[in-house]
């Protein structure tokens, strides 16, 4: 048995999808071509082999997300994982909020930013540029016209510069993107231990 998981945390749950992900024993030669490309490139994991079911979107779903979230140059990693948990926490995606709230600790060798987000909410108290990087994401995921001149400036006095400035519009919106088809495709769960 499961339950449905509703707080945010870093402890990232199992995703369960609705469709059978594909099998990599039975894959046809043109998803095993497709899955070559692994969001970043470690493994396989079941989002990805639901994902495969669309050989031609996954092909150019696994190399977008690659080049957005860990090419060289522009915004940090740690800082793009920010962008990416504030449009999942507006999102409530459970699942990638505690993917990238991991993925942000883990680079910044500290989990103070996501404890603090995580216990106190989008108003938590943050470094400056911290501050102005999550403020902009969650604008961006309201509503796009949310994200206005005042969140650039707040951005560029914070010390972004606008190589930074697109890495955050384009890792923010690329999980405006993902959280949705998660949400539609499967959902985070954790084994019951309570058997209920």
């Amino acid at each position: 048995m499961t339950k449905p998981i509703t707080k945010f945390t870093r402890n990232v749950p199992h995703w369960q999808p609705r469709v059978v992900p594909v099998d990599l024993a039975e894959a046809t030669a043109e998803q095993l071509d497709a899955l070559q490309v692994t969001p970043s490139n470690t493994k396989v994991s079941a989002y990805v082999l639901t994902l495969a079911h669309d050989v031609e979107s996954l092909k150019v779903r696994s190399p977008l997300f690659n080049a957005i979230m860990y090419d060289k140059g522009g915004m940090s990693r740690a800082e793009r994982e920010l962008g990416a948990l504030g449009a999942s926490m507006v999102n409530h995606c459970i699942y990638c909020a505690a993917v990238h709230a991991d993925r942000h600790a883990q680079l910044e060798k500290s989990t103070e930013v996501t404890d603090r987000l995580f216990r106190d909410g989008a108003r938590a108290d943050l470094g400056p540029r911290d501050r102005a990087i999550f403020d902009f994401a969650v604008a961006l995921s309201q509503c796009p016209p949310q994200a206005t001149a005042s969140h650039v400036a707040a951005l560029k006095a914070a010390g972004l510069d606008e190589a930074e400035i697109l890495d955050l519009i384009l890792s923010t919106s690329l999980f405006g993107w993902a959280n949705r088809l998660m949400h539609v495709l499967g959902d985070p769960v954790r084994p019951d231990s309570a058997g209920k």
